[in-house]
């Protein structure tokens, strides 16, 4: 099924979408992204359902084609200031106020939260990346963004896998930080939960 060129015929939209929210260390990144009236694309589709090189590639064609987009990024350590929903919320904020080509007056966001940004309308659209596209192009954008920013962290501290795991909580992730301790890109609110509880 191809993906929506717009939510509301004739208004100018943004999508935006984050990546990294559930991770335990580095930034949580956003996107926002406008694309031209009745954008196509065959092949842009949901982050999570592409490769890294689809997304690679899809990267390219929408920084080509977009008529204007922002990535921003919200560190580890605000994340550990305000949460990681606040935080979220201020990327997207700060993706939005990014975007200096063209204004938007409506703003697509990929999930069920968003604060208000003042004085341009919003719309959440849960599992939004797969059904418009100017959402899935923000959500490539911030992926890659922060898949990029990862590995270059990953060979600072290559025991923790990020550049494979990008700081999602995988196994390999769990026992180097059990093993190592914590980095300085650690997310100090997200602890580890021990992986079998002990019977009373």
């Amino acid at each position: 099924m191809s993906l929506l060129s717009y939510y509301s015929e004739g208004k100018i939209e943004a999508g935006i979408d984050e990546a990294g929210r559930g991770c335990m260390a580095g930034p949580v990144v956003a996107a926002a992204v406008i694309l031209p009236a009745n954008y196509k694309h065959s092949l842009l589709n949901d982050s999570k359902k592409l490769t890294a090189q689809q997304r690679e590639l899809l990267r390219q064609d929408i920084i080509r084609d977009a008529v204007d987009y922002y990535v921003a990024e919200v560190s580890h350590t605000i994340i550990d200031q305000i949460n990681i929903l606040n935080a979220t919320m201020k990327a997207m904020h700060k993706a939005v106020k990014g975007l200096k080509k063209q204004q938007p007056n409506l703003l697509l966001i990929d999930g069920n939260r968003f604060k208000a940004y003042p004085g341009i309308q919003h719309e959440c659209v849960i599992k939004g990346d797969g059904m418009y596209l100017s959402i899935a192009a923000a959500s490539i954008l911030a992926k890659t963004h922060r898949d990029r920013l990862m590995a270059k962290l990953a060979k600072e501290y290559p025991e923790y896998g990020w550049d494979v795991n990008a700081g999602y909580g995988t196994e390999k992730h769990r026992d180097a930080m059990e093993k190592f301790g914590l980095t300085p890109y650690h997310r100090t609110t997200f602890h580890l939960k021990p992986k079998q509880l002990n019977l009373f």
